[in-house]
């Protein structure tokens, strides 16, 4: 076995022998085209490391999959209602003119992320470390799955070989050293303390009654309140073993870590909102929600009582049939279960439809996104008078919260989570957020629930940090 001096050599040869082989010859100053180098890992990282700066990960204990990046070749800001058409120009232009190199054959390609807020307007009153919506190509990126690892470089052209391999090789010891450390054991638990919590019950209370009459009045059929918890531990969370407690308590779920300014945006979220592979479209339809319980006869009984409650399922019902229309102007051949199923999470039980479409050669990854953002298992239905009715109604802005974010190919295929089950962390600090959809029947001490137990899942992870 390699140890990661060796690995660092070996790459840094192998990065000596492209850059003699790159052709770097490019006519004109257009300063857009873009430079990716994919090396082969030789061996399999432990994770995806924290390191200093501006990075991002997304991993899934199950199947162990990591995407990560670091530091910054190209990236572009939007914010407004245009914000994914801008992004969307963008990518497709930058698409022809992004050069890949695989001398490995890895099979792996380049990668940028994306991701915006719940909104398309700026938040002024959270201070947030991310922009409105960004296209983000990372210096260095990590792709991990069961055929194997790579890394891979990027740089904007033009650019000279001299350039490249000083700043190629400073990635590559920045990271490699640190990619195959011991795994992070947690820490001992520690107490956090409730500082702030917007709103409390009784304001959470009164935001339910509202919701009811306007449901009642036939004005919305559904709108999901959220709720945030401030907490401080003891000590300075460590973002590190935040993700690794995340990732064992939710194996299933799609660990998201977006960090710039010394901040952290981490979630925990198990709903795609978009999957876009081949010529096939994936969409998660979650909505209608119990708990767990320690017996399985209880447990059991608590998922057969959520596939057959009413309430539950018309909620369910609410968003599936949200996501089929707002899909029918750019698929074809739309297929829903026809009853969804039970997903378990450690916490929490989720009525599951998985949506199934084929896109029209007109529809673009970025269009997709748009189209289906929020939907109802985030904002409510009507889609535009729940927007509204939150935006007066809720006592905070959501900022990141239940915007997504994730992974775009070259291709403008890819990938799109959810930013559920989220913190914002700095230091010894942590903003939580969760939400419960709201529907006739609804009531608030068991949405208030709902909401506790949601949070629960973040809370334990932070003891642990």
């Amino acid at each position: 076995m390699l140890a990661p001096t060796q690995i660092l050599q070996h790459l840094q040869a192998r990065l000596a022998i492209a850059l003699n082989q790159l052709c770097l010859n490019h006519a004109g100053h257009d300063q857009r085209k873009l430079l990716s180098l994919l090396l082969r890992l030789p061996r399999t990282p432990t994770g995806a490391p924290q390191l200093e700066g501006r990075q991002f990960q997304f991993q899934r204990e199950q199947g162990r999959i990591i995407q990560a990046g670091y530091g910054c070749a190209m990236e572009w800001e939007t914010e407004g209602s245009g914000r994914l058409d801008q992004l969307a120009d963008i990518a497709t232009d930058l698409r022809q003119r992004w050069q890949r190199i695989d001398p490995d054959a890895t099979r792996f390609d380049a990668f940028a992320m994306l991701g915006f807020a719940a909104g398309a307007d700026p938040a002024p009153h959270i201070e947030d470390h991310l922009p409105n919506a960004i296209l983000w190509v990372p210096e260095i990126g990590l792709r991990v799955n069961d055929s194997g690892a790579v890394l891979i470089l990027s740089a904007r052209l033009p650019n000279t070989r001299e350039n490249l391999e000083i700043s190629w090789n400073a990635a590559l010891e920045r990271l490699v050293p640190h990619l195959y450390g011991p795994i992070v054991s947690p820490m001992m638990p520690a107490v956090l303390q409730r500082d702030f919590a917007e709103p409390d019950f009784g304001g959470w209370s009164a935001l339910i009654s509202e919701a009811l009459s306007e449901i009642g009045a036939g004005r919305l059929e559904k709108v999901v309140l959220s709720r945030r918890l401030d907490v401080a531990g003891p000590r300075c969370f460590d973002i590190g073993r935040l993700i690794g407690a995340l990732g064992c308590l939710f194996p299933s779920c799609q660990i998201i870590n977006l960090r710039r300014s010394g901040k952290s945006f981490v979630a925990a979220t198990p709903e795609r909102l978009l999957s876009y592979q081949g010529k096939r479209l994936t969409v998660d339809a979650i909505a209608g929600t119990t708990t767990r319980a320690e017996s399985a006869e209880r447990d059991a009984a608590l998922g057969d009582a959520l596939r057959n409650s009413d309430k539950n399922l018309r909620e369910h019902r609410c968003v599936v049939e949200a996501i089929r229309t707002a899909l029918s102007d750019y698929c074809d051949d739309i297929a829903v279960p026809p009853l969804p199923s039970v997903m378990q999470l450690t916490n929490a039980q989720h009525l599951w439809s998985p949506i199934e479409a084929i896109p029209r050669a007109s529809a673009d990854f970025f269009c997709l996104a748009e189209c289906l953002h929020p939907t109802p298992a985030t904002n409510g239905q009507p889609r535009d008078l729940a927007r509204e009715w939150l935006r007066i109604s809720e006592p905070f802005e959501r900022g990141w919260y239940t915007g997504a974010a994730g992974i775009v190919e070259p291709d403008l295929t890819g990938e799109l989570w959810v930013l559920l089950r989220c913190a914002r962390v700095c230091a010894e600090r942590a903003e939580l957020y969760a939400g419960a959809g709201i529907v006739a029947g609804s009531n608030a001490l068991s949405e208030w629930d709902e909401t506790e137990a949601k949070l629960q899942g973040m809370l334990t992870a932070l003891q642990y940090a």
